[in-house]
């Protein structure tokens, strides 16, 4: 396991070329090109860097930006202290390809990468992207767009590779069971168990348990939470979802005896699973786990953290690695203090904001709301 130190001298030494992510309203789910200047000292930083005990602890980094700048005039880079989990190398250069309805990239607008789905291919080889955060859709040159890729644990995911080897991986992923269809919706029957996100401010960020009810005519889905009330609290509530925001339920791949620094995970929270990053391993099976988009770090329990898995053309990949869940199954050994997939019937309770301001609450550090 690599520690804060080894990551900078490995990843993030001085001059090093990078992407780097923002938590301020606005630029959440992009990425800005920039170079590491150097590391922070504890003595140089500023109050505002050291909010806290543990934001004080946290090894820090200069950084400048290639496209901020910091004058009116754009003259001089913009620079900001980051931590580590705010940083990835730069992805090496790719070579260009054609993408398909459903793809998941990032198009490049504003100066920075900024995370998106393909939703329509027109005619002149433009792709309509949308963008989940913001709800934009916007038109693209094949030139704007490249493959989203998630950096973990020292990988890219999917993983890199001459077009031969992509298309063998592409081959491995495509699950036994499953079989990907890039041009139409997943169909799921009703009475399915799925998991469902939202884009509404105050919603972003997790996934929740909800029931099909049933496929309306305009191809959306009618969905019933397990756990969330309506307004009166007289049954449960029931929303119209897009297929871009509904999935079947991740598998139990069985307990995982530890998880790793930088390693995806979803925690369990508020009766959501949000996506973060391990950012520390405490003593006693107990990890401390970063959100991106809040800039919070919050500890969590080895029973309340799961692998984050992606949903990507009808098959679960594994982030880290990018390998279905069906290959990966015999390789899974189970502990009695490992990883356990909370059961639908147990969630209770509302759901969270993905930007959370917490407050300690019987160590469950509930949100204000």
């Amino acid at each position: 396991m690599e520690t804060e130190t080894q990551m900078l001298n490995t990843y993030f030494s001085n001059g090093a070329e990078v992407e780097i992510s923002s938590d301020e309203d606005g630029f959440r789910g992009s990425w800005y090109e920039g170079i590491v200047v150097r590391p922070i000292q504890k003595k140089q930083r500023t109050n505002k860097d050291d909010d806290d005990d543990e934001s004080s602890n946290k090894l820090r980094v200069l950084v400048e930006y290639k496209t901020l700048m910091a004058d009116k005039k754009g003259k001089r880079p913009l620079k900001e202290a980051m931590t580590l989990v705010q940083l990835r190398p730069r992805p090496p250069p790719e070579r260009r390809r054609k993408f398909k309805v459903s793809d998941e990239v990032d198009a490049y607008y504003n100066d920075g990468w900024w995370e998106g789905v393909v939703m329509e291919v027109s005619s002149d080889g433009k792709y309509s992207v949308f963008f989940r955060g913001t709800r934009d859709q916007l038109e693209f040159e094949e030139s704007r767009i490249r493959i989203h890729r998630e950096w973990a644990n020292g990988e890219w995911t999917p993983p890199f590779g001459d077009e031969g080897e992509e298309k063998k991986k592409e081959e491995k992923l495509v699950s036994a069971e499953t079989k990907p269809n890039n041009e139409a919706a997943e169909i799921f029957s009703e009475g399915s168990l799925v998991e469902v996100s939202s884009d509404e401010e105050g919603f972003e960020g997790a996934w929740f348990v909800a029931t099909i009810v049933k496929l309306l005519d305009n191809g959306n889905y009618l969905i019933e939470y397990q756990t969330l009330r309506n307004n009166d609290d007289t049954a449960f509530l029931q929303e119209e979802t897009d297929r871009l925001h509904i999935r079947p339920r991740p598998p139990d791949i069985g307990s995982f005896e530890s998880f790793k620094v930088l390693e995806e995970v979803d925690a369990l929270h508020n009766d959501g699973w949000w996506v973060g990053v391990i950012s520390k391993v405490l003593k006693g099976q107990r990890y401390k786990v970063y959100f991106k988009a809040s800039n919070e770090e919050l500890e969590f329990k080895h029973a309340d953290i799961r692998l984050h898995l992606d949903w990507i053309n009808g098959k679960w990949v594994r982030a880290s690695q990018h390998i279905p869940l069906s290959h990966r199954a015999s390789s899974v050994h189970p502990s009695p203090c490992g990883l356990a997939l909370v059961p639908s019937n147990i969630l209770t309770g509302l759901m969270s904001s993905r930007a959370f301001s917490y407050l300690d609450c019987t160590q469950g550090l509930m949100p204000k709301m």
